[in-house]
This record gives C-alpha cells, structure tokens and sequence, in this order.
C-alpha cells in the first residue's frame, strides 16, 4: 500500500509544486496519476521514491515510513523515471546485473528473469549492445526491465508509455494488469486519456499541484455534464484560473 498523507513540495519559498496531496493507493490496483505537463506529477513521484525531499507530510509504503527508513522504503518497489538516459556507458546485460547485485537477486533466479523480459520486450539480440547505442524506445525497455528485475510487489512508473512501441507498450500494459490482479499496486503518470480510460482502476488527477479528482472513470463520468467527452471533462479539471 501507498500512503501520502499532507505531502507538499515547494520552491522558491512560495511555488507550491506538490500542494497538501493527501491519496491511499491499495493493492489489487492499476491507479493512473494524469495531469497537464508541470502539474506536479513528477515531483510527487519523485518524492515517494526519495529522489527529492518532501518538505511536509508522510510517505509510507507496505508499512515503512520514508523518514525511518528510506532504504528500506526502497526496496519496495521498482522505479521508472521519465528519462531513460542514464547508465549510457554499460551494455544492457551489465545494466540489467547491476541492478540484480543492488537489490540482492540470487544468480539463477535473475538469468530466468533476464530471459523472460528480454523476450517479452525483444531485447534479446541487444543485451550485450552499449545502451548509448539504443534507440530511445530500446533505452525505455532496458529501464524498465531493470525496475523489475526483484520482482518488487509496488511498481511506480513516470510516462513509461513515452518512446515504445506499440507492440512493447501493449506487452507492458499486459503486464501492469496481471501484477495488479496479483494484488500488487502498479501506480504509474500519463497525460494520455485513452491509457487511462483502458487499464486503470482508478485516477487521481493532479493540476497545479493540487489534487482535484480521484476516483475510477465511471465515477469521473457522472461528474460531468450529459454526454461530455473525457477529454472536455479533463481540460475543464486543469484549466488555468
């Protein structure tokens, strides 16, 4: 389980990019974090995984406070951010090991994972290509399969959608359903409304820092006006002041 209770971020002394988000996210669910770009869903997800310090509130994941122990609060889930050029240096397969040996994933067990996302993502003839030779999309893919390489039951994904294609990004919501229906939480951003609307099972949406919905989609709909598209019902949700 994810429990933010009063997390708020802010900079300059008075640019509230988090603003008091209070949301529980429970296992057995896809929750899907929409907002406009520079809404404040990259600086909530990076204050959960510990990448940025909070400046008020509570972060708790499967019970550990992030103020007790961050390190423990880690290795709980697998991270995606939203830029996949990092680790240019390694080859795929080096990168894939690195991330093993960090959260202890015992020898065998780890060559059967490898096998099993290299195949799903067709990054078997690539693994033992430099990552800066990748395409953005192939540079994507090998993030993410190192997010996932301990199995962590909490996946948090920043736009894991951005450069895949179709056929990847299909096998990867495949996958975010079946973790979810393992009761396992998959808690991911994206401004795409059609993503959302199909694998969620429930939203939170985010503008100007401020959580101004959650809810499921049915539940979004009968907010609304009669026969309004999600679209309108969005950008009525995050239109300026």
């Amino acid at each position: 389980m994810i429990e933010l209770k009063n997390l708020t971020k802010v900079y300059g002394g008075k640019v509230k990019a988090v603003d008091n988000i209070t949301l529980d996210i429970i296992p057995g669910e896809i929750f899907g974090f929409l907002g406009p770009n520079g809404a404040g869903k990259t600086t909530a997800i990076k204050m959960i995984t510990g990448i940025t310090e909070k400046d008020s509130g509570s972060i708790v994941v499967n019970g550990i406070d992030i103020d007790e122990n961050p390190l423990g609060l880690k290795r709980e889930f697998g991270f995606v951010s939203d830029s996949p050029d990092m680790f240019l240096r390694l080859k795929g397969l080096e990168y894939l090991n690195f991330m093993a040996d960090i959260y202890d994933v015992e020898e065998s067990l780890r060559k059967d994972r490898i096998r099993d996302l290299s195949k799903r993502f067709a990054m078997e003839d690539a693994l033992l290509d430099r990552i800066s030779s990748y395409s953005h999309g192939m540079r994507q893919k090998i993030i993410i399969m190192g997010a996932l390489i301990h199995d962590p039951n909490v996946w948090i994904l920043d736009e894991p959608m951005t450069g895949l294609d179709p056929k990847s990004s299909f096998y990867l919501k495949e996958m975010m359903r079946e973790h979810a229906d393992k009761n396992n939480i998959v808690f991911f951003s994206t401004h795409v409304l059609e993503v959302a609307e199909k694998i969620c099972d429930r939203i939170g949406i985010i503008n100007k820092g401020k959580l101004v919905f959650v809810g499921t989609m049915e539940e979004l709909k009968k907010s609304a006006k009669e026969n309004e598209s999600l679209e309108n019902i969005f950008l009525e949700m995050t239109q300026d002041e």
